[in-house]
């Protein structure tokens, strides 16, 4: 009786680390604990292990914004691999920017042909299994490139929340994007009980559609998805309007969608594989 009290403290104690640690973002991950996955999605889950809440981070400064958008990641600190996608069979390159102040985002670029989507992600892991849907929409449509925020979003008092902070790398790279056309989709996700009656809210982050909005809920809605229309009905406060990569979108005009999806399509992969192609199709 004594041995099974003993096992029953230790199993109990190991649950409240193990629930602390995933509460608490802290920056001993746990998917860390053993080897990632091979190939690009091991590389990208290396990437997402750095971030925690208490993580430092420093907005990056005009000088190291001009870099990136030239692409000179390099002088940035960060690092760069290529390969070939053992999905897709295509080439790519992944830039992931180093795990200290600078900790501002991975870039991942279809080298198959010149980029034609921006997929992005501003809030990995918070956002549950948002990075691996815009993985997914990016080896789905050809010419995508990939951009993924490189700290957690409550780091250094949530100035790493690059959705609402203009001043990130990561608003410099989407900025660069609007300005050269290249239409945008970016992945969020929401608790179902925050709008109830629908899977997924699509909006601009304005009051108006674009015609890259409206397709992507028309094939939702074809899909089978119970979508709402930010620009014609209220979506329960997930309709965008303070994201700044919307609103500088919409200085350029350029083609933006904020895709807000319910964590039951998130997690189940029947949904997500429909999610995927209803996107795609749109974009």
């Amino acid at each position: 009786m004594r041995l099974k009290g003993l096992l029953a403290l230790a199993l109990a104690i190991g649950l409240v680390v193990v629930v602390s640690l995933v509460r608490t973002g802290d920056r001993r991950d746990l998917s860390a604990a053993g080897e990632p996955p091979p190939g690009l999605a091991g590389r990208i889950t290396a990437f997402l292990a750095t971030q925690y809440a208490e993580q430092p981070y420093r907005d990056p400064t005009d000088d190291e914004k001009r870099a990136a958008v030239a692409e000179r990641y390099a002088d940035l600190g960060f690092t760069t691999v290529e390969g070939v996608d053992e999905v897709t069979g295509r080439r790519y390159a992944l830039h992931t920017s180093p795990a200290d102040d600078r900790a501002w985002g991975a870039v991942l670029v279809d080298l198959s042909e010149p980029t034609r989507l921006a997929v992005e992600v501003p809030h990995p892991r918070t956002d549950i299994g948002t990075e691996w849907i815009g993985l997914d929409l990016f080896r789905a449509v050809p010419g995508s490139t990939l951009l993924i925020a490189g700290a957690h979003r409550r780091a250094a008092g949530e100035l790493a929340d690059v959705a609402h902070n203009e001043h990130s790398l990561y608003q410099a790279l989407s900025v660069a994007f609007a300005k050269a056309g290249v239409p945008q989709i970016q992945v969020h996700g929401f608790a179902d009980l925050n709008l109830p009656d629908h899977d997924i809210a699509v909006s601009t982050g304005t009051d108006e559609a674009n015609p890259l909005a409206t397709r992507v809920a028309e094939d939702l809605a074809g899909a089978g998805f119970d979508e709402c229309r930010a620009w014609a009905q209220r979506c329960g406060r997930l309709e965008g309007t303070t994201n700044v990569q919307a609103k500088a979108a919409a200085a350029e005009g350029a083609a933006f969608v904020h895709v807000e999806l319910s964590n039951r399509v998130r997690t189940d992969g029947g949904r997500r594989a429909d999610l995927i192609g209803a996107l795609a199709g749109a974009a």
